[in-house]
């Protein structure tokens, strides 16, 4: 069964577009489609789908708003922000609220395939061209991590750095020379040390620790 795919947002022809793009792929099934945030969360529940593509400006509910009400309802459901929007003041809010990815919608399709089988796979990230020039302006009134980083180890801190950088557990793998069951030992002790939910969150949470481009 391939990966199952509920495509949120207000543009028929950005649906439509969208659809008849991931259809192409052998791996990918749409679930549905929705055309605001509230029908989004309806249809999320209803149809229980892998992965939601949400866009962020719609009417009824936007979809910042409809992710944390997703998360809330399916904590294990994976959300990508699909949007226009590359500031800060959408991108921090919508990971705040649980998605897991983040690309624009400028992102070329077959990246934008791979992405989702990233995110499918647990190795999500937030695009790096959201990443790179959005993350480093974090304010220092951002909400802080509940945890300290001497939390973690040695070890733990560079595969912490690794994900920051948008690298996968294969990834971190060949660079720091240790197994992808061990990568995932320690991404799994890195998140319930510092209280975080995913590895979107723990990116975020190194950037503003400082150890992203340490």
């Amino acid at each position: 069964m391939g990966i199952r795919i509920l495509i949120a947002d207000d543009h028929h022809v950005v649906r439509r577009g969208l659809a008849f793009y991931l259809k192409t792929q052998p791996d990918f099934e749409i679930a549905g489609e929705a055309a605001n945030g509230e029908e989004a969360v309806k249809k999320a529940a209803e149809l229980k789908p892998d992965i939601v593509l949400m866009d962020l400006d719609m009417p009824v509910m936007d979809g910042i708003t409809a992710t944390a009400k997703i998360k809330e309802q399916q904590p294990d459901m994976k959300i990508m922000i699909l949007t226009s929007f590359s500031d800060q003041n959408h991108v921090i809010p919508a990971v705040e609220a649980g998605a897991m990815g983040y690309q624009l919608k400028d992102v070329e399709p077959d990246e934008l395939a791979a992405s989702i089988r990233r995110l499918a796979s647990g190795e999500n990230q937030l695009h790096p061209k959201a990443t790179s020039h959005l993350l480093s302006q974090i304010s220092a009134n951002q909400k802080e991590m509940k945890k300290p980083l001497d939390e973690l180890t040695k070890r733990e801190k560079e595969v912490l750095k690794e994900i920051a950088s948008g690298k996968s557990n294969k990834e971190i793998s060949a660079s720091l020379f240790i197994t992808e069951k061990t990568v995932k030992t320690h991404v799994s002790s890195i998140l319930s040390k510092l209280d975080l939910a995913d590895r979107t969150q723990a990116a975020l949470y190194a950037v503003k620790n400082g150890l992203a481009g340490s």
